[in-house]
């Protein structure tokens, strides 16, 4: 394999919005630095709020600062940008079957979300991969991007499928599933690869409407293997053993 390039990286800060993509990325033993740290709950029903679920949170863009502020920008214009602080308040939340204590936070995003969902909500601060399902890093490949996009006959969004990057290599597509228990260098950082990522209906929503309405999942499932829920697999886990900052080379298919 030559070099690898990274075409695309990107986190959310807080679970579920906009994905965002950005020009280098951190990665520590955990993962992405600043991957999903806030996430909203339901305090009521002791859950996160997942993105399936509530597809309207992609519209939101959220950024974190070195100062500890947390930013919302909605679609219609309404922002916030303020400091959440502890409400003392720690609720254990079930997050794919596992419990997950997630600290409740206040300041003005919760009521702002809340309308925006038109449910009583509360931003909260999760543990490092709290609510993040599966490894600290997921990578997908140019060439399986690609090769999907010829399938539905347009090019594909990467930012449908969340990942932390999107690399190019000079393999064929899904190559990367044969790498399983290899380590990939990327600029300074090492990781070793995990196993294929299974896909939901999130990759069916429009990263910047929220909308449903692609057969990207349907698609998948048409040609790809398929986990013991019927999961089609698109991509790879990943785990850190070198951390470091990697750098974007080139925008990725789809990107600006």
């Amino acid at each position: 394999m030559r070099p690898v390039r990274v075409l695309r990286a990107g986190f959310s800060p807080l679970k579920g919005t906009r994905h965002l993509a950005v020009r280098s990325i951190a990665l520590d033993m955990q993962g992405a630095v600043g991957d999903r740290t806030y996430c909203l709950v339901d305090v009521a029903g002791a859950t996160v709020l997942r993105t399936v679920q509530h597809p309207v949170l992609t519209t939101v863009v959220a950024a974190a600062t070195d100062s500890g502020a947390l930013s919302i920008s909605l679609p219609d214009g309404r922002a916030v940008s303020a400091t959440p602080t502890a409400t003392g308040e720690t609720i254990t939340c079930d997050y794919w079957g596992r419990p997950t204590p997630v600290d409740v936070l206040d300041g003005p995003h919760g009521a702002l979300l809340s309308d925006l969902l038109g449910k009583p909500v509360a931003l909260a601060r999760a543990p490092r991969r709290g609510v993040i399902y599966g490894a600290g890093v997921a990578i997908l490949t140019r060439a399986s991007l690609e090769e999907l996009g010829a399938r539905v006959g347009t090019a594909v969004d990467p930012a449908r499928f969340r990942s932390t990057l999107v690399i190019d290599t000079d393999e064929a597509p899904f190559a990367e599933e044969s790498w399983t228990g290899r380590d990939l260098t990327v600029g300074p950082v090492t990781l070793r690869i995990g196993g294929a990522i299974p896909r939901c209906a999130v990759i069916d929503i429009d990263p910047l409407t929220g909308e449903r309405g692609t057969r990207l999942l349907r698609t998948l499932a048409g040609y790809r293997p398929l986990n013991d829920a019927g999961e089609p697999c698109f991509g790879v886990y990943a785990e850190v053993r070198t951390p470091g900052v990697i750098a974007v080379s080139d925008p990725a298919p789809g990107q600006p």
